[in-house]
């Protein structure tokens, strides 16, 4: 029964359809979605406000916490409905449209967005569209399965629309922890001194009359697209168990390690996985994304909390949780992504963060987001703010691609997201380079030997032993450094004979 969703009997006359309440959006908006990581997005009125868009064109502003699930980027931008799109997305369909130049896209870390917001950077928030588990009798919004941006796309917004979601679990509330920072200047420290703080209140606290509307649904999240770990996973799970382990016994960590985070993706969510055959116990997490993995450590006794912004889960385990979260919910608390991703707790809590490369070359640096230098996957998300204030910043990913046409380690990667003073460790499933403490020319040698696949590394050996010759702090050759990339782009392969990975 909505009435005990809605709890405020003055809003009991704003409940309209969905295509009502797609009427409030209009031409040029900026729009501010809930939604993070395919979790917790608003789901009817996005699909109304593609069907109005089509019968009466119009373009807006999207703004969410990260990618929207339900195909509902792919299903506004089929419609034409976005010219311009941020902080984060993964749907082929706005992918395309992006790196075709009809959407403008602007790639930021997660921390940042309502900040820019708050500070006047960006063009302000039109209208907020929110899903819902309840409102309260004060007319505060109780979020589902993220938070994301939404407390603060709502606090900022003049106008609010709210989905309650009658299929999510009354339940979830109880489970957030909304708190906002004070301005800056003279900002006053945010006090999470461990992943179990909880600092602020469970809900998001509006005045009811900004509700222009309410629309209930019965929508479910779309399922996590993870896969599960393969061998060469496994193998990189493998090398950062063992270097943590060697952590232990030289007493830099203990067995409890520090708090865990994991990017989204199968590659991270395996690593985590992996940790539960090891003698590692008591862990907490304090991540962005809760995966299947958090809860696979809980079952087997390893995880006793987790932080996060959302929690993004295969269907099987979606179904799991969500019908046994009250048992689940005294170890888990869901925030805002300002304070997921902030960069002074990050910093204070001294993180462990995991999180995936699209390549990494020879000294280091990273490249997350663009394949061949210049086409976008999804986005930078929130690996920057963890990977630049973490206590060990880590990076994995396989070593090759495309059957071996690819090699993930390069002469010099095509886009830089994290520079070499932000990584720490990187893994594939050849070996593991630690590259704390050495200087470039002493990380070149590390990452081939211990990174590269075999059938790369005496190509990247040659490569840097002629870059030797000419000399300088970081040697490079540079008229060939992005040689392998102009040879994908136009044979299909970075060598003349690249191998085939068998």
């Amino acid at each position: 029964m909505f009435k005990n969703r809605l709890r405020s009997k003055q809003l009991w006359d704003r409940i309209v359809s969905a295509d009502e309440a797609a009427r409030l959006i209009t031409d040029g908006m900026t729009v501010g979605m809930s939604g993070f990581t395919r979790a917790g997005e608003a789901k009817a009125v996005p699909l109304a406000l593609a069907e109005k868009a089509k019968r009466d064109p119009l373009k807006i502003t999207l703004m969410t916490g990260a990618s929207l699930g339900n195909n509902l980027d792919r299903t506004l931008v089929e419609a034409h409905a976005i010219a311009r799109r941020m902080p984060f997305q993964s749907d082929p369909g706005m992918r395309k449209a992006i790196n075709d130049g009809e959407v403008m896209f602007i790639d930021q870390h997660l921390s940042e967005t309502v900040e820019f917001l708050r500070s006047g950077q960006l063009a302000p928030v039109d209208i907020a569209v929110i899903e819902a588990t309840a409102i309260t009798e004060e007319g505060a919004i109780v979020p589902t399965t993220s938070v994301g941006n939404s407390a603060s796309f709502a606090i900022l917004a003049p106008k609010i629309i709210v989905e309650i979601n009658l299929s999510q679990p009354e339940a979830l509330e109880g489970l957030h922890d909304i708190y906002i920072p004070t301005k800056r200047p003279s900002r006053e420290a945010i006090p999470v001194v461990a992943p179990d703080s909880r600092i602020g209140v469970p809900f998001i606290p509006i005045p009811p009359e900004k509700i222009a509307a309410i629309v209930l649904t019965e929508s479910s999240d779309s399922a996590s697209t993870v896969e599960p770990p393969d061998a060469e996973t496994n193998a990189i799970a493998g090398h950062l168990t063992d270097f943590l382990l060697n952590e232990v016994r030289r007493g830099r960590l203990t067995e409890r390690l520090l708090p865990l985070q994991a990017g989204i993706g199968t590659i991270a969510n395996a690593v985590l996985q992996g940790f539960s055959e090891t003698p590692f116990h008591d862990l907490t997490m304090y991540s962005e994304v809760l995966q299947d993995s958090t809860f696979d450590l809980m079952d087997a006794g390893k995880l006793n909390f987790a932080s996060g912004s959302s929690m993004t889960l295969s269907t099987e385990k979606h179904m799991r949780v969500l019908s046994a979260i009250e048992r689940y919910k005294r170890r888990l608390v869901l925030r805002p992504q300002e304070i997921s991703n902030h960069p002074e707790v990050i910093r204070r809590l001294g993180i462990i963060a995991i999180n995936t490369a699209l390549e990494l070359d020879i000294y280091g640096n990273v490249n997350s987001t663009h394949v061949g230098g210049t086409h976008m996957m999804n986005g930078i998300g929130g690996s920057g703010d963890f990977a630049r204030n973490a206590y060990m910043s880590i990076f994995v990913t396989k070593s090759l691609a495309k059957n071996g046409a690819i090699s993930r380690v390069v002469p010099m990667v095509s886009h830089v997201d994290h520079t070499e003073h932000d990584v720490d460790i990187l893994v594939t499933e050849i070996g593991l380079a630690d590259l704390r403490g050495l200087a470039p020319r002493e990380r070149a040698k590390v990452i081939i030997a211990n990174c590269a696949h075999p059938k790369y590394r005496e190509a990247l050996a040659d490569y840097y032993k002629r870059a030797l010759l000419r000399g300088g702090h970081t040697p490079h050759l540079i008229e060939e450094a992005l040689g392998w990339h102009d040879n994908l782009r136009r044979t299909g392969k970075m060598l003349a004979s690249s191998p085939v990975a068998t």
